[in-house]
């Protein structure tokens, strides 16, 4: 067991120095960008921490605050992307490994506290996060795809592959907090909070995350009702026109109503309505 925990505390330690040598490295490109100085500040904590001799008893602290390196570093590299219109030749690559980068916390919690659930090791608001990051950089990438019409009449399956994905984190996050069901002995004065609670919008982000989804189920059906080649493996797929429905009149329904006069637009998600239905 003592080597088991010395294994793992080695694992982390290597992961956190080479983030601490990728970080320094990006700020060479940007010295004051507040991301990459947030995550070396971290950085210099754990490095600290691990030349202390740390114990693995703060396992989940480290984790945790490993994950926030991930998240900051990454979202440095992902505004570079979205800046330069996610260039055709390396971008494919690029999101790949920010989608590799974004995924090991989870994979490294469950491998390193494999007695304990990764949202309790992490944290609902990071294991969220990490869904969230992932789905909204796929969002963007398909955003910018889908204005490529020539791109896409080339690469439609790859196109319909970023989008089922992006979805499926998408959905991954929305379902990361469970929803309040109002007749557990929840006890809420507020009737508009006891809603969105009950249908499992907790901020801001869920509700983009539903127009977000709504808008790649749209662009999925689009180009699956005139596509060939993605008749194989259906089974694999998701029901696109059931979700975006769904999703989109859970949307509406919060904006015009608790929500209405708050700046919530509804115009794109019942024109997306009117094709999906």
């Amino acid at each position: 067991m003592a080597d088991d925990y010395r294994r793992q505390g080695f694992e982390l330690e290597r992961r956190i120095f080479e983030l601490d040598i990728k970080c320094s490295s990006l700020r060479t490109e940007k010295q004051d960008d507040d991301y990459l100085q947030n995550a070396s500040v971290i950085l210099d904590k754990l490095k600290s921490f691990y030349r202390q001799g740390g114990e693995s008893s703060s396992l989940p602290k480290l984790l945790q605050d490993y994950t926030q390196v991930i998240l900051d570093i990454t979202f440095y590299e992902e505004n570079k992307l979205v800046d330069q219109e996610f260039p055709e030749d390396c971008s494919p690559f690029k999101i790949q490994q920010l989608l590799q980068d974004l995924t090991e916390p989870e994979v490294l919690a469950g491998r390193l506290a494999p007695a304990q659930e990764v949202q309790s090791v992490l944290g609902l608001e990071l294991l969220e996060c990490l869904y969230w990051r992932r789905g909204a950089l796929l969002y963007m990438y398909c955003h910018t795809l889908h204005q490529r019409k020539q791109w896409i009449k080339k690469n439609k399956d790859t196109f319909l592959k970023c989008i089922q994905e992006g979805v499926r984190y998408l959905m991954r996050m929305l379902q990361v907090r469970n929803s309040v069901k109002l007749n557990d002995g929840v006890v809420l004065h507020d009737t508009t909070t006891a809603n969105f609670l009950s249908e499992g919008i907790f901020s801001d982000t869920h509700l983009l995350t539903m127009m977000y989804i709504g808008e790649m189920c749209f662009w999925a059906v689009k180009y699956e009702d005139c596509s060939v080649d993605t008749m194989e493996r259906k089974e694999d797929r998701l029901q696109f026109r059931d979700i975006g429905t769904q999703i989109l009149n859970k949307y509406v329904l919060a904006c015009e109503g608790p929500l209405q006069g708050q700046g919530w637009n509804t115009e794109n998600a019942k024109e997306i309505l009117s094709i999906l239905q």
